[in-house]
């Protein structure tokens, strides 16, 4: 049977190939492939690029493992694990020059819905930064040596991150959530990249994190790395815009978030 530590270092091999495509193209110069959601929610060649790299080497490690791309879909498999991946991470940052993207992978077990897996690797990979954020179900969260901690206090105010969705419609009840919010911040970021909020809020950089509308391949990885390094994370149900709620911090804020967003 194939532990967590082998699924971490089969994704954190192929992060690092992949990251180094993303980066290598990025210097190449972006082409816009498609948009998404909306005409703002871009998806560049890269991400198909990048996406078509990353499910090739899974299929050769892995050819009885699931697939979740946020480009190419899924595709079902026998072992019981699935693969969920964003290629690029942060798409408008990358588009941009913006250094604030990611390669996420994760590994999981059960169903691809966020509330119901049993996650048990991830890694996201930021080419640009140079920073590779890592775990394994049991073994905690690392950055290079260094084992990762959330933060437990936060008598100043916290540091939180979130994020606004593409369409515009939604922006108006994000912003009166983040002034309820706001008592408990010490200041507020908007980083543009899920993977890299929840992998800040691992490492401690962050306090708390949370935004609507995240799907399985924006949180996958992250969310392991948070419950690796002692935090919080929930996931709770839909809005009147089909938006699922992702809240993640160290267990005091937490609570507090959870309390102020949700009543």
């Amino acid at each position: 049977m194939t532990t967590p530590l082998e699924l971490h270092d089969i994704a954190l091999e192929i992060a690092t190939e992949a990251g180094e495509l993303a980066r290598r193209r990025r210097g190449e110069g972006v082409s816009i492939a498609a948009s998404k959601s909306t005409i703002a929610d871009i998806v560049t060649e890269a991400d198909r690029e990048v996406e078509a790299l990353i499910r090739d080497r899974l299929a050769q490690a892995r050819p009885e493992d699931g697939f979740l791309g946020e480009e190419s879909g899924d595709a079902g498999g026998t072992s019981g694990v699935t693969w969920i991946v964003d290629p690029i991470d942060g798409t408008v940052n990358y588009a941009f020059g913006m250094p604030s993207y990611a390669v996420s992978i994760a590994a999981v077990e059960g169903s691809v819905h966020p509330g119901e897996w049993r996650a048990l690797a991830g890694v996201v990979h930021a080419p640009a930064l140079g920073e590779t954020f890592r775990a394994a179900a049991g073994e905690g969260a690392w950055l290079g040596e260094e084992r990762l901690a959330v933060t437990e206090h936060t008598p100043a105010g916290a540091l939180i991150a979130t994020g606004l969705g593409y369409d515009q419609s939604t922006h108006a009840g994000d912003l009166e959530v983040l002034s309820r919010v706001m008592p408990l911040a010490r200041d507020i970021r908007r980083i543009g990249a899920a993977s890299l909020d929840l992998a800040f809020v691992a490492a401690g950089r962050l306090d708390g994190y949370f935004e609507r509308g995240l799907q399985p391949w924006d949180l996958a990885a992250g969310r392991l790395l948070v419950d690796e390094a002692g935090g919080r994370t929930g996931w709770f149900e839909p809005d009147e815009h089909g938006r699922a709620l992702t809240i993640v911090a160290g267990p005091e804020l937490y609570e507090q978030l959870r309390s102020r967003i949700l009543g």
